[in-house]
């Protein structure tokens, strides 16, 4: 410091200093209440301000929490509160929930989204009495439109190439070539066949879901399919009521443990739905091997018969419906399906049933007719049944396994209706 004669070196002398005491208390000078010197008193309403945070609650809930039972002269207040949209069923599912397609114009289809729209277009619905508003923007409220299709506008196959068209008959020839040497084997590496086959479409079917935002339990479907599969032919029938119990049992416990709480049905629900598509009704095939069901291995020939029939039907429609199709079939799942084909297709099932089933004993011409014609009703019907899944999900095929098919689902929907249809028909025929 400096000394008393103006020196900067002196030495020091030990002493210490002695600090005044001074009022913690701070003071800003000049410090007024806001519009305190306005005549016509403060500018701030004291109703409305917060209380101070170390006064006692005054138990009131705040405007955001009690929305609903607040009475305001808010406009706004009409509108929903935002709702958490995951899938696509969402868009659709609350009918009460604001309906953002009214922006769209009056040509948009209905499942436009509302990201989907022209500022230009005009509105759908008529605009309400003028009421005061906020400037900002205004917004209406609708049902959604009754009658309204659902799938309309989801994903459909194109028309088949030239190319793709030679490729699906050159993969089915050799597919064709495959099964026919299992056949030859005998029923135990068939029976592999069929559980490798339905595992892999089981497999196909869960991704399809998923890819839609759905979370079925894959490694327990595809379990319980294999197994079902295994029971069924050392047990018959009566292994899928037990199987089917401990699938929904170990269901439970799976999305019980689960890490995030999932929608049972979005769950548990499309794992069941893809057990009894492709396991419950694949399991038929080897049902109709199984050395308990027919004597004499004539299931065999009945499964052979089954095989042979749906691949007729299906080569026959497609490849007369591409040359002389016009008519659509079910035009809102399957468009490229015509009444032609279908005619087709039958033609050539009654073709086989009578020719060359007859060749595999003990099949007749009387049954192989017979078969062919109730395989014509219901191969269509399975694989219309794939179109409508395929369309509900949004996707044109559920796999890509074989070239110019899609695929391994794609291949063999009609024959999961078919085989359980054979088994119960030869009971039927009294063929058993």
């Amino acid at each position: 410091m400096k000394s008393d004669d103006g020196s900067f070196f002196d030495e020091p002398t030990g002493d210490i200093p002695v600090v005044r005491s001074y009022d913690p208390r701070v003071t800003i000078t000049g410090a007024e209440v806001a519009g305190a010197n306005f005549d016509d008193g403060p500018l701030v309403d004291p109703t409305t301000l917060l209380p101070h945070w170390t006064d006692a609650p005054t138990g009131q809930v705040p405007i955001v929490v009690a929305r609903e039972s607040a009475l305001s002269d808010d406009p706004w207040s009409a509108v929903p509160a935002p709702a958490w949209r995951e899938g696509e069923a969402d868009w659709v599912a609350h009918e009460d929930q604001f309906d953002a397609s009214i922006l769209a114009g009056a040509e948009r289809v209905d499942d436009a989204r509302p990201w989907e729209f022209s500022l230009d277009d005009p509105p759908l619905v008529e605009a309400a009495p003028e009421v005061p508003r906020p400037a900002v923007a205004r917004v209406a409220r609708t049902r959604q439109r009754a009658g309204a299709n659902p799938l309309a506008g989801r994903a459909v196959r194109q028309g088949a190439s030239a190319d793709s068209v030679s490729r699906a008959t050159a993969t089915g020839l050799l597919l064709a070539a495959v099964v026919f040497a299992f056949f030859v084997a005998g029923p135990l590496p068939l029976t592999l066949l069929i559980l490798v086959a339905v595992g892999l479409a089981s497999a196909e079917a869960f991704a399809g879901f998923r890819g839609v935002g759905a979370h079925p339990a894959t490694i327990l479907g595809i379990v319980a399919v294999v197994t079902l599969g295994v029971a069924v032919y050392n047990k018959g029938l009566v292994a899928v009521g037990a199987v089917s119990v401990l699938l929904v049992l170990f269901g439970f416990v799976w999305y019980m443990s689960a890490p995030k709480k999932i929608d049972v049905l979005d769950g548990l629900g499309a794992t069941i739905f893809v057990y009894v598509w492709i396991g419950v009704l694949g399991s038929y095939a080897i049902l109709l091997i199984s050395p308990h069901t027919f004597a004499d291995r004539h299931g065999m020939a009945y499964l052979f018969g089954a095989v042979a029939l749906t691949i007729s039907n299906d080569a026959g429609a497609l490849y007369v419906g591409r040359t002389i199709g016009r008519r659509p079939l079910y035009a809102s799942l399957s468009p490229k399906k015509t009444v032609e084909g279908a005619i087709g297709g039958t033609l050539i099932t009654l073709i086989v049933g009578a020719l060359v089933l007859p060749l595999a004993s003990p099949w007749t011409l009387r049954h192989g007719l017979e078969a062919a014609v109730a395989l014509s009703v219901v191969v269509p019907m399975g694989d219309l049944f794939e179109s409508m899944v395929k369309r509900t999900l949004g996707v044109k095929d559920l796999g890509r396994l074989l070239p110019g098919h899609g695929g391994l689902l794609d291949r063999i929907d009609g024959l999961l209706f078919a085989l359980p249809t054979m088994y119960y028909l030869l009971h039927l025929l009294k063929l058993s």
